[in-house]
């Protein structure tokens, strides 16, 4: 029980951090990828620049497999192992050869 427990926490967590940083990269990946100008202001001085496509596109790809993990985590954690021993055989071993 302690081992699903763990399981649980650490889906959560990663959850929490992989989502949010997932957001955070579509936030600023899908309006790089339209071409969509990105304003400054520094010391009063405004400036415009855009940024490759490109950028937007990876963005958007990696915040695709960040959100992947959390469920990859859970699969990993939270299923069910396959029994180690053998029960319920109830044949007689065989002759050694």
């Amino acid at each position: 029980m302690q081992n699903r427990t763990i399981g649980i926490i650490a889906t959560v967590v990663t959850a929490l951090v992989c989502v949010c940083a997932a957001l955070f990269a579509c936030g600023f990946g899908l309006p790089i990828a339209m071409g969509t100008p990105v304003t400054t202001t520094l010391n009063g001085q405004s400036t415009q620049q855009t940024f490759p496509s490109t950028i937007g596109y990876v963005l958007l790809c990696l915040s695709f497999l960040m959100i992947l993990v959390p469920v990859a985590v859970g699969f990993f954690t939270l299923r069910r192992k396959p029994e180690t021993g053998v029960t319920g055989i109830n044949e007689p071993m065989p002759p050694a050869a």
